[in-house]
């Protein structure tokens, strides 16, 4: 989780929503990283969670990234939860519950529902405080 905070830092300081993600194999190795880019890129579906499961995919040169953990410091929202379904990640490890938008159990369980082809194990709060007062931080300097 802190090499996801640190890439959560650098969306921060793009502008963008500052939420890191990093893939890693089954043996813990990195595969991928990605940084919410929807800001600087003008791309609505830049988020962390997509370009780092992006990257992974690009690195093994396959798009089932089974035995993958996705650790990422903001619970997905539905686009990001279903890629994660889709591309087979075993394991989601989250800092924040998004209640507002979540849906990985917060507002939707999309990774764990019984009518998708796959499940995900979800792991949760997982440095909670630290990866909430990025966010919470980050909206209160927008919104003064």
């Amino acid at each position: 989780m802190g090499l996801a905070l640190d890439e959560a830092a650098t969306a921060k300081a793009s502008g963008d929503v500052p939420v890191g993600a990093v893939v890693l194999d089954a043996a813990g190795g990195v595969l991928g990283l990605g940084v919410n880019r929807r800001e600087a890129d003008g791309d609505p579906t830049a988020h962390a969670e997509i370009l780092a499961l992006r990257a992974a995919a690009a690195a093994i040169g396959e798009w089932r990234l089974e035995g993958c953990t996705l650790v990422v410091t903001l619970e997905p929202c539905a686009m990001c939860a279903g890629a994660v379904v889709l591309s087979r990640v075993s394991r989601l490890v989250l800092g924040a519950w998004d209640p507002k938008a979540g849906a990985a159990g917060s507002v939707w369980d999309l990774v764990r529902d019984r009518r998708v082809n796959h499940r995900v194990e979800v792991v949760g709060g997982v440095r909670e405080d630290e990866c909430s007062r990025l966010l919470l931080d980050f909206f209160a300097e927008h919104r003064t």
